[in-house]
């Protein structure tokens, strides 16, 4: 059963991954606070080593902390030797201003080798949540319903495991580090530079709300240009994907000026907002500068002054100034934390939405799971993919061992969907499909697809050899039997014209064979896998004549003694099927076999001649 989280999660929305760039809002989750506290006890399970990475940040921010304080009592005794030489009454303890560098290297030391400890520590905790999320996804996915599949783009499902989970593991990594620290380097600066003087550090605060009161006008410029850059931006990555993926139909109907125009304008509109984003952040980090450097004359004046009324030492400037330098540091960072958190929470957000989905119901396994099936039947099952639409009506039926059971009928018919019933893809509303007297829902899904070999009209193929890709229907094959099967399947003969043979590795798309031999490649893993019910969904869809006719006889051989179920648009393939189905709406309207059919002069015949131009002279007289 899939995890349950006490939090409820939205609905799943689009994200695209990777960092916000400097000045943009990052995108909010729907839910800030409930996704954070699901992360946080997702991270919990790392507790000991967060609270180590705490103590060790700590440490180390504390350790640098100190230094600016430290350089300043050499700076101090190099100013008051130098006025003892001046009066003669003594010089610069060298000595001293040493053992004060020594010490201060020893500090800056000990802060490099705790930074270096905690970002260590911190890449394995962010890594070790990227992998738990990205193995939880992917026993997810064995667990999720066909459904899921069927209604949601691949490229969602690929979205969530790539790009939000690296957005995951890279932030929290950069975040959590940067949020211990700054807010400890704040409490310890602001402490270092009260201890100093209270009044230049009150001069010093006064310029933060004004440099937040500018970067909020910036802010707020900037906004409505960055959505129209990121608008844009999606329109012009949608235009060119478009036009790349149908060239040649662009090319075809010489839409190509056309084209051009089109980009061409999107293309000046992201130009226009990205130089106005652009422009009006950017004059975020001159302002900030400005006003900060305004702080620093006021905190140098008034530094003076006291320093010559003797209030302050003049190292005691130095150490402020460097004090106020590293308290507005940390201020930025934690305004870009900020911002990528919300980036993180929505990613994070999305990843946990995935993992709470519904998933397959399955029975224990028992005693039946490890009986193969043989007779089938399918007793007045109803299905609609939607309750309120049905798509299969009362249909009934009986499959013996070792028939050939063809369903032929328009697209829509519920061919396949038949099909997926059968396999437990999805289950029926009404009625029961029946595998050697038992309802399939006794059995388990697993247990009863390992029983079934299926070709579909889409081929599918990974990045491989051609031997292993056909060995996938029986990874204990040897090299012998895959070759076997390659030859029954009438593979054999172009493969061994292919550069390496069987040893030719196959590209991405497996587009370095043409869709023929792609169909036979997996009609050669199927008669590798040797189960005892196939299913063939236009599995000769893709291969010319001659060679449709050679794997004909092969799977006349293949399916002998085994139960067949065979969904074909090009009726002369299942002309020798010992019974065929015709559907139509749902249900089946017709039903014999070829002979029977056509002689009958029904939905069939009006099919097959629709289909073919060849009839029988005496079935002829019947549609001219």
């Amino acid at each position: 059963m899939s995890k349950k989280y006490t939090t409820p999660i939205p609905p799943r929305r689009n994200l695209r991954g990777g960092h916000t760039p400097p000045g943009m809002l990052a995108e909010k989750p729907k839910d800030l606070k409930g996704t954070l506290k699901l992360l946080m006890a997702y991270i919990g399970k790392d507790k000991y080593s967060m609270i180590i990475v705490s103590l060790i940040a700590i440490g180390g921010t504390v350790f640098s902390i100190f230094g600016p304080r430290v350089l300043s009592r050499a700076i101090t005794e190099l100013f008051e030797g130098y006025l003892r030489r001046i009066t003669d009454s003594g010089g610069v303890d060298y000595e001293y201003i040493a053992r004060i560098l020594f010490f201060l290297a020893l500090l800056y030391g000990l802060s490099a080798i705790l930074n270096f400890i905690q970002g260590y520590i911190m890449v394995g905790i962010s890594q070790k949540i990227s992998y738990r999320f990205r193995r939880e996804i992917s026993e997810k996915i064995n667990r999720m319903p066909m459904k899921y599949f069927e209604t949601t783009p691949v490229g969602d499902v690929l979205s969530r495991i790539t790009n939000d989970v690296d957005t995951v593991g890279q932030n929290l990594n950069h975040s959590i580090t940067v949020m211990i620290t700054s807010a400890a380097t704040i409490i310890g600066v602001l402490y270092m530079m009260f201890s100093i003087n209270a009044l230049m550090t009150l001069i010093a605060l006064f310029v933060l709300p004004i440099t937040a009161l500018l970067i909020t006008v910036v802010v707020k410029k900037s906004q409505k240009h960055f959505t129209d850059h990121q608008k844009y931006l999606g329109e012009l990555n949608g235009k060119i994907e478009e036009v790349y993926s149908g060239h040649n139909i662009v090319k075809a109907f010489g839409r190509e000026a056309d084209t051009i125009k089109e980009f061409s304008v999107t293309n000046n509109l992201l130009y226009q907002s990205t130089w106005k984003s652009q422009f009006i952040s950017g004059l975020m980090w001159p302002v900030m500068f400005f006003v900060a450097n305004l702080g620093y004359v006021a905190v140098a004046v008034v530094g003076s002054i006291l320093t010559i009324r003797g209030a302050i030492q003049i190292g005691d400037i130095q150490a402020f100034i460097q004090y106020l330098r590293n308290f507005t540091h940390p201020i930025q960072n934690i305004a870009q934390v900020t911002n990528m958190l919300q980036s993180t929470a929505a990613a994070a957000e999305r990843v946990f939405e995935f993992l709470v989905e519904d998933e397959e119901d399955d029975v224990i396994m028992d005693k039946a799971t490890s009986v193969a099936p043989e007779a089938v039947s399918f007793n007045s099952i109803r299905f609609g993919y939607e309750p309120e639409k049905t798509i299969i009506g009362n249909f009934s039926c009986t499959v013996e061992k070792g028939q050939t059971i063809a369903i032929v009928g328009p697209t829509g018919a519920g061919k396949t969907t038949i099909v997926k019933l059968l396999m437990r893809f999805y289950d029926v509303n009404d009625g029961a499909i029946m595998v050697n007297g038992d309802d399939i829902r006794s059995y388990h899904r697993h247990e009863l697809r390992r029983h079934m070999g299926m070709v579909l009209q889409d081929t599918w193929l990974f990045k491989g050899t051609i031997m292993e890709n056909i060995r996938y229907g029986k990874p204990s094959a040897g090299d012998e039997e895959v070759i076997a099967a390659a030859e029954k399947a009438y593979a054999d003969r172009f493969i061994k014209t292919l550069p390496d043979g069987y040893q030719m590795e196959l590209s991405d798309d497996a587009d370095n064979v043409s869709q023929g031999q792609r169909q036979l490649l997996t009609i050669a893993r199927a008669i590798l896998a040797d189960r005892p019910i196939l299913i063939l969904d236009e599995a000769t869809s893709s291969v010319d004549t001659r060679t449709e006719a050679r794997i004909q006889k092969a799977m006349s051989n293949l399916m002998r003694g085994r139960t067949c179920f065979v969904i074909a648009h090009r009726l002369s393939t299942i002309r020798d099927a010992d019974l065929i189905l015709v559907m139509k709406d749902g249900d089946i309207v017709e039903q014999g076999n070829h002979q029977d059919l056509l002689a009958a002069g029904g939905f069939y015949a009006e099919l097959y001649c629709s289909t073919n131009y060849t009839l029988p002279k005496d079935l002829r007289r019947i549609f001219v």
